[in-house]
């Protein structure tokens, strides 16, 4: 095996036994490493990269298409991050068991929900790098726009800037949530695509599914700023999609045989 495929370890395996419990900094540390420090894991992140930028230059290129706003702007990036940021979340909570390291994770560090939370709060850290860059990306656009000689509405607000945060939280923590309880790469990057896919398909056919749990609609509303009459939807929606698969996701952790 070369390096070149798995995380640097940070001096987690070379810890001492009497050294003491290993610091929840050094797992963060460590997740990050896991999130960000793999072939594969630089792919994704690059690809993020580029589809965010190429999306932005949708309402740039066709402004006729968009709503000539800042946040309208801001929303494409917020589109463009969350395609495939929540696959490298995915990654960071299955890895491990695709690859059957994860023997070695829970011999050094036994109590796995701390490893848990080390994994959350990597991918916490993940979302805000993410959302930076979708930042970034929309400046960028808008000065392109500007530079056209183009008359932009300057309507970001602290809700609208909101709106985006949670957006591309909730997109990556559903990837968290779908690692987390299916612990294969191959089947939660299947389900993170297809899943949406399909009930957004229903959601056509039924208001109950597309008002309550086709996140094309309810996290929209969470993108767009539009909580009136919507916050029992989007919390039932955040429910469905983060909460219950995640709880259930920690408790499987917990009790799977890692032997």
């Amino acid at each position: 095996m070369t390096t070149s495929l798995f995380p640097r370890t940070l001096g987690i395996d070379a810890a001492p036994s009497t050294a003491g419990p290993i610091p929840f900094s050094r797992l963060v540390r460590v997740e990050w490493a896991k999130a960000t420090d793999t072939r594969a894991a630089r792919w994704l992140l690059a690809l993020t990269a580029l589809s965010t930028a190429g999306i932005m230059l949708a309402p740039v290129l066709v402004p006729t298409t968009f709503d000539q706003t800042y946040a309208s702007y801001l929303r494409v990036a917020a589109l463009g991050v969350t395609i495939l940021l929540p696959v490298v979340a995915i990654l960071m909570l299955t890895g491990e068991w695709s690859q059957r390291s994860v023997m070695t994770t829970f011999t050094q560090e036994p109590r796995r929900i701390r490893v848990l939370n080390a994994k959350l709060a990597a991918s916490i850290v993940l979302t805000g790098g993410g959302a930076v860059f979708g930042g970034l990306v929309t400046a960028a656009g808008l000065g392109l726009a500007a530079a056209s000689g183009r008359a932009l509405q300057a309507d970001l607000t602290v809700g609208a800037i909101t709106g985006y945060l949670l957006f591309v939280l909730l997109n990556v923590l559903a990837g968290v949530a779908l690692g987390a309880l299916l612990q294969s790469s191959a089947t939660a990057i299947a389900a993170c695509f297809a899943l949406p896919a399909a009930l957004a398909v229903l959601g056509t056919a039924s208001t109950l599914v597309s008002d309550w749990i086709d996140m094309s609609t309810t996290w929209i509303w969470v993108l767009e700023n539009d909580w009136a009459g919507h916050v029992p939807q989007i919390s039932f929606s955040i429910v469905f999609w983060v909460a219950a698969p995640l709880a259930a996701g920690v408790l499987r952790t917990i009790r799977r045989d890692v032997g």
